[in-house]
């Protein structure tokens, strides 16, 4: 984990709020540098540069007063693209957990997710894994697999890049794929940065869902 990760949460329950963040603190290294209650006000703040510092991580409710987390995504990707957004939601429809993922959220969690899960999962996402919350995770590649083409689609991956795509799908991060295949963590992240490109996917879980979808995978 890095030596210091800023966080902002975006939640409009404060007694919740408040929870998740002294939960956080606890965490030498982690840091919640600003906390908002819609998705407005926090966007408001992002454009016109309002913020001390630009967070790492967000931890998003879907579920806000005025604007939704899910429309939310695509603007905060907009304002700090360079930010890790985690949903954290009372939500376990499909459809929700889908457009959080195809719109860029890293992570998706469950609101009865324990302290050392999100803590956890703030970790994976740094790393620059993805984190599912694992109530939501077999369903949504059970839905993508039922969507799949069954026409033949060129795979547009090379052998080595298909090899990083599986691993992906299995959960592992840069560093673990590295040992398995091994090869330099650089190597890696060049082959998950070209498989990207070429599904035109944002980040892992987008990348898997797409290779379902496209019968890649």
């Amino acid at each position: 984990m890095k030596d210091s990760i800023s966080l902002t949460i975006i939640e409009d329950h404060i007694a919740y709020r408040n929870v998740i963040e002294r939960s956080l603190e606890k965490v030498p290294n982690l840091t919640v540098i600003s906390r908002y209650g819609t998705a407005e006000i926090a966007l408001r703040d992002f454009e016109n540069h309002k913020i001390t510092e630009n967070p790492d991580i967000i931890l998003l409710d879907l579920n806000l007063p005025g604007m939704s987390g899910l429309e939310a995504i695509s603007w905060i990707r907009d304002y700090l693209p360079k930010a890790k957004i985690i949903i954290l939601s009372q939500s376990d429809n499909e459809s929700d957990v889908v457009d959080a993922i195809s719109k860029g959220a890293t992570g998706y969690l469950l609101k009865s997710a324990k302290a050392s899960e999100i803590i956890a999962a703030i970790q994976t996402v740094i790393d620059g894994g993805a984190s599912l919350d694992s109530g939501v995770a077999s369903y949504i590649i059970d839905r993508i697999k039922k969507d799949k083409k069954q026409t033949t689609i060129r795979n547009p991956l090379s052998e080595r890049e298909l090899e990083v795509l599986k691993l992906l799908a299995e959960g592992m991060l840069k560093k673990e794929i590295s040992e398995e295949l091994k090869v330099s963590v650089p190597t890696v992240a060049f082959h998950v940065k070209n498989i990207f490109q070429k599904l035109d996917a944002s980040n892992a879980p987008a990348a898997v869902g797409k290779a379902y979808k496209k019968g890649i995978l």
